[in-house]
């Protein structure tokens, strides 16, 4: 179905940088002509960004030194409208976690929150996308015990649900696994995720999110009450954290993994060299494969 071959970086365009840090869970959004970049500074090997930063660019070349976005303290996610870019929302969560809301900007810079969208339960990194009729889906990853080596027997993912205005939520939850790095899109109506995926849950040492379970970077169809896996892509250990792109009736996906030939626990790729990856996937294929998937 898919066809995932190693990707080859050019020389940068530009580099941004925040003394001191370094730049995590980069998101792009073309807001009001101007693209934007929002990212998560970052102090330290651990994960533990502490706010959200904002640059922008009139031409992709020429970018302005990154700015703390309000409200501080919250981690953005990816910024997506419904309307022709006149309203946007992003979900946010906690640095601390346990706890996600919706916001809502006209201008990508001014942000206020539209509603809680799930509170406990370890709650981290969090994405919307629109269902058809105007409806949003939201997906948390649930870590249940924060930044534990160890996992959760517990840990899974929530699916959230609101109809415009988006101030009440109503939430299933996936056992399936554990949505880390999750990118949502829609297609022909469907939604569909990128996302992390553990193939051995709840072992021993293997418990959900624990460093020494393998890992995989997914494809998943997201339904409103349950997350479907469609296939895996090609990925190993320490990968995921997709980009998705449409385009020509396919769909591309640039992901990071550790090596594909090797299957080692999540704990060495985080210490050894990964690759970027891009899939390569017709949209026809793509429908075929979620049809045939109950």
């Amino acid at each position: 179905m898919h066809d995932a071959r190693p990707y080859h970086l050019g020389s940068p365009d530009a580099r941004l940088q925040v003394p001191g840090k370094d730049i995590r869970d980069p998101k792009f959004a073309l807001i009001g002509g101007k693209l934007f970049l929002y990212a998560l500074p970052n102090l330290g090997t651990m994960a533990a960004p502490e706010g959200t930063v904002l640059s922008t660019s009139d031409d992709d070349v020429q970018w302005t030194p990154f700015e703390p976005v309000e409200p501080a303290g919250w981690l953005f996610w990816r910024p997506k409208s419904n309307d022709g870019g006149q309203t946007w929302y992003v979900p946010a969560y906690w640095h601390d976690h346990g706890k996600s809301i919706l916001l809502r900007s006209r201008d990508g810079r001014a942000w206020d929150q539209v509603s809680v969208i799930h509170e406990g339960d370890g709650n981290d990194e969090t994405d919307i996308e629109f269902l058809q009729g105007g409806r949003m889906l939201a997906t948390a990853r649930l870590e249940i015990t924060p930044d534990t080596i160890l996992g959760n027997y517990d840990g899974q993912t929530a699916i959230a649900v609101a109809s415009p205005p988006f101030t009440n939520w109503t939430t299933a939850r996936s056992r399936l696994t554990r949505l880390d790095g999750p990118n949502l899109f829609a297609l022909d109506g469907t939604i569909y995720a990128v996302a992390r995926y553990q193939p051995d849950p709840n072992g021993f040492l293997t418990r959900m999110g624990d460093v020494l379970s393998r890992k995989r970077t997914a494809l998943y169809r997201v339904e409103p009450d349950r997350l479907v896996r469609l296939s895996d892509l090609p990925s190993s250990s320490d990968t995921s954290y997709a980009g998705v792109v449409v385009r020509d009736d396919a769909l591309y996906v640039g992901y990071y993994t550790s090596r594909i030939d090797r299957d080692w626990p999540w704990l060495f790729g985080m210490f050894m060299r990964s690759n970027i990856r891009m899939a390569r996937i017709p949209q026809g294929a793509l429908t075929a494969l979620s049809n045939a998937t109950p």
